[in-house]
Formats: structure tokens, sequence, C-alpha cells
């Protein structure tokens, strides 16, 4: 089973999940797809932002739609590319807007591994992609999946910041309780879109200032 390699509280958490019906279809789906296409990203892989950053530790969230579709890109933590792999569009428009805000130097890696062990949970809603074809997977199951991970963040103690990128990542609103946790909102980081506020939107500073009125320690962005 997919479920049993987060070794982790996220393991525990989601066990219902990984019992029900709908894991069971798409995991049959899975092993077709691993066997006749190619897959991204690897299967040992596939659940790495739950991995980095335990349901204890998540301080932040940084939503994203689907793994990258290109050779060697995904990692299985979203916007995040494996080091010495070109940066995406949207990456380099992120890293941007990262030294805008916090003066941090743009990084030549794409990884976010860092990021996401400072307590940023870079989490797809879509999983799994077929090569060279976006959103491929959508609609298998993923779906029911990240929104119960959404949902259990959304019953934590402590305030999390949801960084939420975009209308699809907007959509996600109706599982947050905006009263109990810090939502921020801007277009996609994406060219069609970045010039449109998400350049100037001050993400990072602004986590910051939230995790601060929680109490809670600041993420060093700086890769």
């Amino acid at each position: 089973m997919l479920g049993q390699t987060i070794n982790n509280d996220w393991g525990e958490l989601l066990q219902g999940e990984f019992q029900k019906p709908y894991f069971a279809a798409l995991e049959e789906f899975l092993q077709i797809e691993y066997a006749e296409q190619t897959i991204y990203p690897a299967k040992n892989d596939i659940f790495n932002a739950l991995r980095y950053t335990p349901f204890q530790n998540v301080k932040a969230v940084i939503l994203g739609q689907d793994p990258y579709h290109g050779p060697d890109q995904a990692q299985g933590l979203s916007f995040s590319v494996k080091p010495g792999v070109t940066l995406p569009p949207s990456l380099k428009n992120i890293f941007k807007e990262l030294h805008q805000d916090c003066g941090c130097n743009i990084p030549k890696d794409g990884s976010l591994i860092k990021w996401a062990e400072e307590g940023v949970l870079m989490l797809n809603t879509v999983l799994t992609v077929r090569k060279g074809n976006a959103h491929s997977h959508k609609g298998r199951g993923w779906e029911n999946f990240t929104n119960e991970v959404i949902r259990l963040l959304n019953s934590k103690e402590t305030g999390v910041v949801f960084i939420l990128w975009g209308i699809p990542a907007q959509s996600k609103l109706e599982l947050i309780d905006t009263d109990k946790h810090h939502v921020i909102t801007s277009p996609h980081p994406s060219p069609f879109s970045a010039n449109k506020g998400f350049f100037g939107s001050r993400p990072f500073t602004k986590t910051n200032e939230a995790l601060g009125k929680e109490g809670q320690q600041k993420i060093d962005w700086c890769l």
C-alpha cells in the first residue's frame, strides 16, 4: 500500500483514508499507470510533502495543483524541482518575489526541501501526473485525499498560514476556518498572471507576521 510509506504522524492520521474504496481504486489506477506510462514523480517520492513536514510541524501551507510533467522535475513538493534542473517559469517568479520581499539571494537550484523542513507543507492537490500531460491524473481520487489533509490541518489547535496562489488553490478556502487560521491569497506566480498581483504581494513576510502573532517561530525563507 502506498500509504504505508509515510513514517510519521501523517501516516496514522490518514490511515482511514488509505482504507476507503476511492483510495483502493486510485492505487489500482496508479499501479497500471506506473507500469504502462511514464509517471511523475517517482513512486517513492509521491508523499514527500508529508514526509518532509510532519503534521505537528506544519506552520504554513503552499498549495499547488499537480506535479511538474517534464523529465526529472517533480520531487513530490509543490513548485519544487530537483537540484540541477532548470527552474520552471513559476518558480523563477517565486524566487523574484522572494528576493524583493525578503532580500534573499535568488537560488540557483529549485529544491524547496529547506522550506519543507522549516514547517512549510508544499502540497499539490493532485500528487501524480503523466509525462507531458498536465492534469492527466485529475479526478482520479487524489483530490479526496488532499482535501482530507487540508481538513486535518484545519483542525490543528495552532493557527496555520495557508498561502493560496491562483483560483484553483483558492477554491480550497471552503475547507479552512478563516477565523482560526491565516490565509494569504494572490494571483498565481505563472508568467500569465504574476504581473496581475503576485509580484509585490509579499507572501513570505506576511506569513512570518502571522506566525509572530501566533507566538510561533518565523520561517527562514532564504535558500
